[in-house]
């Protein structure tokens, strides 16, 4: 993929066309609807808010994330875990910025398929028929239209994907014809000094309250993030060709749709009525636009919520999520299925279109999660930057110019949209970022007290109990997952479960370590023989992207020891042995849970029963590790991460 990066092609740039800009491609829908609600229209307020516009798409979307951020990709991968992935090496608070922006992200992922849904099916009202179209009627329109999509996500999107690219060509190729035509019709040259920045930087300072016309303007570049994310779906050059043609297409339908309101101006905009996108129409093409726009929603929401599985099978792969079962519909590379993230998704999407009913009252919502997305994104690149040994003039520049508008953007969302409805996705955002919080606060708080020991020191013994024909034979070979960084240590827990427990006699001692590389599709292992036919130690090296599939891999790399005559894998049961079968596999499974014997800090202590209750709803070790249950042995032991105080216990005679 890295080779192919830069390189553009026709196929590529439909399919880019397809993917990444269902989000930031229905945004005409609904942001002039959003900037003009309970305004006067005047020509003070639509050029400046045009000019707003026009050069948030060409700060925000072409130079941050189209000409630099598309930079810093991961062997061809993009995203805010891509990106933290590769800096977290060098900075371990990058943790804390990926997370919050990964939670918001997936907040967005909630907001956008009922806005993007609402906006299109709201079209029927322009329809004389159907222009009193109760408010309810079209809820539940929008929730069948959801219900559907994610229905039939669990079966992947290979077949249907392939129509996303030409419709939505078709989608942008409608956008300007719509924008030149209400151009050409009304004939109003003054619409075109929105494209000067002077009209954008007077509303903002001169116009009543023009600063927080920002939270509506945010709009329409809400998909930038998403932009990044697919970057190894489409590869930068695709992107960045593709890119020219999608901002003309939309920059014209702004400015049309900002002629059609010079031409009723001094009337009150009442967005819930009308939508200046459906008036660009003539009469006729109302019917046939709905559909378009409707179907251009769809995939705009279909691109969020792949994006949010791809998301968060990244962040269960860097420890930042609890363990979910994830399945693979189709053997597209990339394309996953995630039942759990699937149902949250689709109940908090009901949830936020029966809580707002219409698209006008969603704005209020939107928004405000992905431009914390954006700053975090801003840190974390910066950061990079910073490795890559940027002069630090131009990482000031970055930053100054970058936190300047984002925060400005965050500031306009939280004032104007906090309280109408933007506390919902904070509240949803905070919760995510609580879960991934814990889960990673309480993994650090467990590896303070996992107890390593030199496995040179009990390789005797290990191999005395393997030889002791007294102790009845647990399994021919044993496999233990270990996470143990170093070949030369083991945890103790182990070396417990082996002698005391109930002591495991077998052939062969397998020690199995995965390793989550930074780079996302790596597969590499390597092979340690600690002793010959004894004890082998085997060390898996998985990017961030791949599935933990250790049973299959580990069998793989058994069956390459065994052509190349590393290990004998045979029964030594003597009628076994004579027939050449093949001895059993055992893996060993610890499952933890809390001790009592414990006095942790009340913050740890928090963090800790928050990891048990959400490991209740996680995936188990054995699934997590794609282990046959058939052939796992669980064993449970306590985590005694704080010695409670020591008291004196006093023997009384009786």
């Amino acid at each position: 993929m890295t080779k192919n990066l830069n390189k553009a092609s026709v196929a590529g740039i439909l399919i880019a066309l397809g993917i990444i800009y269902g989000d930031i491609g229905t945004s005409p829908l609904y942001v002039m609807n959003a900037i003009c609600n309970g305004k006067e229209i005047n020509e003070f307020l639509i050029v400046g808010a045009l000019s707003c516009i026009i050069w948030t798409l060409t700060l925000q979307t072409t130079v941050k994330y189209v000409m630099l951020t598309l930079k810093a990709d991961n062997k061809g991968e993009g995203g805010i875990f891509s990106l933290f992935a590769l800096v977290r090496r060098h900075g371990k608070w990058t943790v804390f910025p990926a997370m919050v922006g990964g939670a918001a992200l997936l907040a967005d992922g909630m907001i956008t398929p009922p806005i993007s849904v609402t906006s299109a099916i709201e079209g029927l009202r322009n329809i004389p028929y159907l222009e009193h179209t109760g408010t309810m009627s079209i809820v539940y329109i929008v929730i069948g239209i959801l219900t559907v999509l994610f229905f039939f996500q669990q079966f992947g999107t290979t077949s249907i994907g392939k129509a996303f690219g030409p419709i939505m060509l078709l989608w942008f190729m409608m956008l300007a014809a719509l924008g030149l035509h209400q151009l050409y019709v009304m004939n109003d040259w003054r619409i075109f000094k929105a494209l000067n920045p002077y009209y954008a930087i007077k509303v903002l300072t001169l116009y009543p309250k023009g600063f927080w016309i920002l939270g509506a303007v945010f709009l329409c570049t809400t998909g930038a993030e998403a932009l990044y994310s697919d970057l190894g779906h489409c590869g930068r050059g695709n992107i960045r060709a593709s890119w020219t043609f999608v901002k003309t297409c939309l920059i014209l339908n702004y400015l049309g749709q900002g002629a059609f309101l010079l031409s009723i101006k001094s009337q009150v905009w009442n967005s819930s009525i009308k939508n200046p996108f459906y008036e660009l129409m003539p009469e006729w093409f109302i019917m046939p636009g709905i559909i378009i726009a409707t179907v251009a929603a769809i995939i705009a929401s279909q691109a969020l919520i792949s994006g949010s599985f791809t998301l968060i099978s990244e962040a269960m792969k860097l420890n930042l999520w609890p363990k979910m079962k994830i399945n693979y519909p189709t053997v597209e590379r990339g394309q996953s299925f995630i039942p759990g993230i699937n149902l949250l998704l689709f109940v908090g999407c009901s949830a936020i279109t029966l809580y707002f009913q219409r698209s006008s009252s969603m704005e209020a919502a939107y928004g405000l999660s992905i431009t914390i997305c954006m700053i975090m994104t801003s840190c974390l690149f910066s950061y990079y930057m910073f490795v890559k040994r940027v002069p630090i003039i131009w990482i000031a520049t970055y930053l100054v110019v970058y936190l300047t508008i984002e925060f400005s953007f965050l500031w306009a969302n939280l004032v104007e949209k906090f309280v109408e409805g933007g506390v919902v996705t904070v509240v949803v955002a905070g919760g995510l970022f609580m879960t991934m919080l814990v889960w990673f606060k309480s993994r650090k708080i467990k590896n303070r007290y996992v107890e390593f020991v030199r496995l040179d020191n009990y390789i005797p013994i290990i191999q005395e109990l393997s030889n002791d024909t007294s102790i009845p034979k647990y399994a021919t070979h044993l496999v233990y997952l270990t996470s143990a960084n170093n070949p030369k240590e083991i945890e103790h827990k182990i070396l417990y479960s082996i002698l005391y427990r109930k002591p495991k006699r077998a052939d062969i001692y397998w020690f199995v370590h995965v390793d989550v590389l930074d780079d996302p599709y790596t597969t590499e292992y390597a092979v340690q023989t600690i002793v010959p036919n004894e004890i082998i130690r085997v060390e898996f090296r998985l990017g961030f992207r791949m599935d933990h599939r250790i049973q299959y891999m580990f069998r793989k790399v058994v069956e390459e020891m065994v052509a190349n005559k590393e290990v004998n894998v045979v029964s030594r049961y003597e009628s076994l042995s004579k027939n050449n079968v093949m001895g059993d596999f055992r893996f060993i499974v610890m499952e933890k849970f809390l001790s009592r014997d414990n006095s942790l800090p009340l913050w740890e202590r928090l963090m800790m029963r928050g990891y048990f209750i959400l490991k209740k709803f996680s995936l188990s070790e054995e699934r997590g590790f794609g282990l046959d249950p058939s052939d796992v042995t669980l064993e449970k032991y306590p985590i005694i991460v704080s010695a409670i105080p020591d008291f004196n216990l006093k023997r009384v005679e009786e």
